[in-house]
């Protein structure tokens, strides 16, 4: 059988078990059992099937997840991030648009602690969108800051896909880390230009006339006890990856210990906020470790039936210039990350795609750092980006419609951002280099 007829029968057969509602972990499983069945000699192949499943969700490289997800929930139930946020609002409180402005830099400064977008969405749009709508800001100036901030968990580290793409491609799970750091920093930067600039040309969109003035009095003392601590868990974080000091896995476990010895200090540690956090761990990390054991036996499917190997060849003999190959795959990427969880996008998309990359001579950092990218826009891409899902839950009465135009400039954004290190690689790589 030709790869390509192989490669349809199996893609496709999986895209419409996830089109008809069936679980994410469950599609993978049924259609690794199936392609075991039609592709790899039968029934008996099944016990292999198992190990190689068992293996996945024991490999080391996965750690953080747990880890990284539990920091975020202590930092978060223990109040530790509203302090937080309270503080940079202050710090910002002569710019045009203060809010929106607190939206991409408490988001952006948040995401470095918990590595989850949707986390960062709900928590930010709970707290911000009902001030922003009483202070009559416009919803690209308010929806739209919060979905943006929220997204760059996928690119700042530490970020929870970050490592299920390294651990997926085989590539440093440290390096890939490090490489968001830049370019998230970049985008969070074009986003407050953008803010800034709209709310100059037009300051209806942020009325300063409808806010209050935030009492700096104690901003030193409160920047020292509020904000100053956390910056402590972004530096044992990042730092010790940095400088060689801990692996990934030991970075987390610092991050993780320091939230909640910062919450006992802030006198927030109790038994009912170690459990919930537990809990929360538990069912967010089980998710995730399940998808990826169903996504490990689908890359070997792939790879047995020669799918990835045609896939290879195709693109490798292909008349166009390799970076216009990319930009192919990228936007690819962006059209599917508008219809499937990023999660799946990753399973299904880095045993195609990184192989492709690899054999034409790219970085598989440089490479990787671009999936995450056009993963970050998918999160906010209508129709289902699962922000603007999560941006719709927390505010009832606004449309769908609404929240769907409130995400446009940013999409933009991301997508200058994403245009901007394909010309210019040394944006993701350059960090990683000096590690």
């Amino acid at each position: 059988m030709e790869w390509q007829l192989t490669f349809l029968i199996i893609i496709g057969g999986l895209l419409l078990v996830l089109m008809a509602g069936v679980p994410v972990f469950a599609a993978f499983f049924l259609i690794d059992m199936l392609g075991v069945i039609l592709f790899m000699g039968g029934i008996d192949v099944l016990p292999s099937l198992i190990g190689s499943i068992l293996g996945s969700i024991g490999n080391f490289t996965l750690t953080p997840v747990i880890l990284f997800i539990i920091m975020g929930e202590a930092i978060f139930l223990s109040g530790m991030a509203n302090r937080a946020i309270k503080v940079v609002e202050q710090a910002l409180k002569n710019l045009p648009g203060r809010l929106s402005l607190v939206a991409i830099g408490g988001g952006a400064v948040f995401d470095c602690l918990s590595g989850s977008a949707l986390g960062t969405c709900a928590m930010f749009g709970s707290l911000l969108l009902p001030e922003m709508t009483k202070r009559k800001y416009s919803k690209y100036m308010s929806m739209g800051p919060i979905m943006a901030g929220s997204a760059l968990a996928v690119v700042i580290p530490p970020s929870t896909l970050a490592i299920v793409l390294a651990a997926q491609a085989g590539i440093s799970v440290g390096k890939l880390l490090i490489a968001g750091l830049v370019p998230g920093f970049m985008l969070a930067g074009l986003f407050a230009l953008f803010i800034i600039i709209t709310a100059l040309i037009n300051p209806s969109m942020t009325p300063k006339a409808q806010e209050r003035e935030a009492d700096s009095s104690h901003l030193f003392l409160d920047f020292l006890k509020y904000l100053l601590p956390l910056g402590l868990i972004v530096l044992s974080v990042l730092g010790s990856i940095v400088s060689g000091l801990a692996t990934p896995t030991e970075a987390s476990a610092l991050g993780a210990l320091t939230s909640f010895i910062l919450a006992a200090v802030y006198r927030r540690l109790d038994m009912n906020l170690i459990l919930k956090s537990a809990k929360n761990c538990l069912e967010l990390s089980t998710m995730i470790f399940a998808i990826v054991a169903g996504s490990v036996a689908f890359s070997q499917l792939l790879a047995f039936t020669g799918v990835t190997r045609g896939m290879v060849e195709f693109a490798s003999g292909l008349a166009l210039p390799p970076k216009m190959i990319i930009g192919i795959i990228l936007i690819f990427l962006l059209l599917m990350g508008t219809m499937i969880e990023q999660v799946s996008m990753i399973m299904i998309c880095v045993p195609i795609f990184m192989p492709i990359a690899t054999a034409l001579g790219f970085d598989s950092i440089w490479f990787g750092l671009l999936m995450l990218l056009s993963i970050t826009t998918g999160l906010i891409t209508p129709p289902f980006g699962l922000l603007l899902f999560i941006m719709k839950g927390v505010s009832k009465e606004t449309k769908i419609t609404d929240v769907y135009s409130a995400s446009m400039p940013y999409i933009s954004i991301i997508l200058l951002g994403l245009a901007l290190i394909l010309v210019f690689p040394g944006i993701a790589t350059w960090l990683p280099g000096v590690m």
